[in-house]
């Protein structure tokens, strides 16, 4: 199995469905695509040919095997596409579906629930880059000055001779006053703040998105980041 793809076992997912997957995505990726989350259906009977979803930077990918797994269908949808996506929990297991502008609903059940969380927040972070695109600054271009290296020169050897004959002139001034400075106190925190465990699951991703736009946007370093993303989907 290729090295890139290991990292999508860590979730309770079919190593063999995996496998079956990562060997057809080489010849459907494109130029640039990378696959962000692998989620696999799990249901309570042993299922040998499970449905998979494939979540990229440009696409949603449904896989479905067929012909006792020798063949797959592989259905995909664009980011631009899609409207909106939702997640559902169920005892077994929860559902992830979405929906398209042109009103195509698609779901997959079955899929364990913290896979589900994360395609639910992987996609709702490339909706939001989406509609709130990264722009880069055009940088400035640096004002190389003149040099004038005699006059400076001159400059310097008058300003040094003034100092040094300036110091043997005046006499040390000891200060007689003391300055004192107080304490500076902690700020508190704001008593109006909800906790995480107070809010419902809307606003818990609503605050993720905000962290990912102060990322984007530099205000925020990646461990950062990946900090507020893993307290905030222990609460959801």
């Amino acid at each position: 199995m290729k090295e890139q793809f290991k990292k999508f076992l860590n979730e309770e997912q079919d190593p063999k469905a995996i496998e079956k997957i990562t060997s057809k995505l080489n010849d459907l990726l494109m130029k640039g695509e990378e696959v962000g989350y692998i989620a696999v259906q799990k249901k309570p009977a042993i299922t040998v040919f499970p449905d998979s979803i494939v979540l990229t930077n440009k696409r949603i990918i449904i896989c479905k095997p067929k012909n006792l797994g020798l063949s797959m269908d592989f259905t995909d949808y664009t980011w631009d596409e899609i409207v909106g996506t939702f997640v559902k929990e169920n005892i077994l297991g929860s559902e992830f579906s979405f929906s398209t502008k042109t009103d195509i609903q698609a779901s997959i059940d079955y899929i364990p629930k913290i896979q589900a969380r994360k395609i639910f927040t992987y996609a709702k972070e490339q909706l939001d880059i989406l509609k709130n695109p990264v722009v880069t600054a055009t940088p400035i271009q640096e004002i190389v000055e003149p040099e004038y290296e005699e006059e400076e020169e001159a400059i310097e050897e008058v300003e040094t001779e003034e100092v040094t004959n300036y110091a043997e002139i005046m006499p040390a001034i000891t200060p007689s006053y003391t300055e004192t400075f107080e304490p500076i106190q902690p700020a508190q925190p704001s008593t109006g703040e909800r906790k995480l465990s107070e809010l419902s699951k809307e606003e818990l991703f609503d605050k993720l998105q905000n962290y990912k736009k102060l990322l984007d946007n530099g205000l925020i370093l990646q461990g950062e980041y990946d900090a507020y993303k893993k307290e905030i989907l222990s609460y959801m």
